[in-house]
């Protein structure tokens, strides 16, 4: 991409490839790409850009310029998209995240927190929608937040309005087979590990409710390290996403330029035996997007060949 032709890119890969050339380590990582940091690609050329660059998937985000789920003939465009992934190798995980697909003036709105019911059914719709899309991907899961406490509301409140919401989605998620992943975020209800316990408590448990581990947040505010964290998740861990990050700073950075040391978080991925995608999360950075996809991969799988010899057996509950 710099200074020259470099050396020439591999091939797309044929449909069903990837199964008869996955590496037979059962400690492997799957590692994908966020399309919320590919956004000015359109999503047929992302999808090509990663098979092509060697990643295992995508973390596809929901949104107005890729598989806009309110835009007509979702299941049509969802069946299209599967045939695509499938021709390329790709395994996905369903996130939605996106910041203006509701709501064109307010970022992330409405959550499942606001205080009219009206608006949280609609980020419930959402959910709805992305379980649907998910079950006929065949995804890992389906990514989701609590969002910001209102102005003016209680934290009890916003936390019967967070389980009140989630529950017509969990019951989706059950019939569909596919997991719930609710992703702890800094300044939101359920920013942390223990806030992902005490919403777990709430609902009593459900069998698909899993977490969203993302590694930067844990190095934004959680008071293990996130080696640590991600074996503490492990019964739990449904999704995971990394990048780089510094101590009370929540900002998704470039691999090398944050805090993280890589090679003992991947590690504990590999221990847990993990078996979902670990998705890159620089959604800020998709103005250069292909580039730090490029860069993205080799930093990776530098960290995880440099990764200790396993700390301990994969403990009972993990994710497979």
């Amino acid at each position: 991409m710099h200074g020259g032709p470099g050396p020439a890119r591999p091939r797309l890969r044929e449909a069903g490839e990837r199964h008869m050339t996955a590496p037979a380590d059962p400690r492997a990582l799957r590692f994908g790409y966020g399309t919320n940091g590919l956004a000015d690609l359109r999503l047929d050329d992302a999808l090509g850009l990663l098979a092509d660059l060697g990643y295992d998937g995508v973390g596809l985000t929901l949104d107005h310029m890729h598989l806009d789920p309110y835009a007509p003939d979702l299941a049509a465009r969802t069946r299209r998209l599967a045939h695509r992934l499938a021709a390329l190798g790709l395994e996905v995980t369903v996130e939605t995240g996106a910041r203006y697909v509701l709501d064109p003036r307010r970022k992330h709105g409405p959550t499942l927190l606001d205080a009219a019911p009206e608006d949280r059914r609609r980020r419930t719709d959402l959910l709805l929608r992305a379980v649907r899309v998910a079950a006929d991907l065949g995804a890992h899961a389906v990514h989701c937040f609590s969002g910001i406490v209102p102005p003016g509301t209680d934290r009890d409140t916003a936390w019967d309005r967070l389980a009140a919401s989630l529950a017509p989605v969990l019951d989706a998620a059950a019939t569909a087979g596919v997991p719930l992943a609710v992703e702890p975020e800094p300044g939101h209800l359920l920013a942390t590990l223990a806030d992902f316990h005490h919403l777990r408590g709430l609902l009593g448990d459900p069998a698909p409710l899993g977490l969203t581990l993302d590694i930067g947040h844990c190095q934004c505010l959680e008071p293990l390290p996130p080696a640590d964290c991600v074996r503490a998740a492990a019964p739990w861990l449904r999704h995971a996403q990394i990048e780089d990050m510094r101590r009370g700073v929540h900002d998704h950075l470039p691999f090398g330029e944050g805090e993280i040391d890589f090679p003992p978080v991947l590690a504990a991925l590999a221990d847990i035996g993990y078996r979902g995608l670990t998705v890159v999360e620089l959604p800020r950075h998709s103005h250069a997007g292909p580039h730090h996809a490029e860069r993205s991969l080799p930093f990776l799988r530098r960290a995880t060949a440099d990764t200790p010899a396993p700390r301990s057996a994969t403990p009972e509950g993990s994710t497979v």
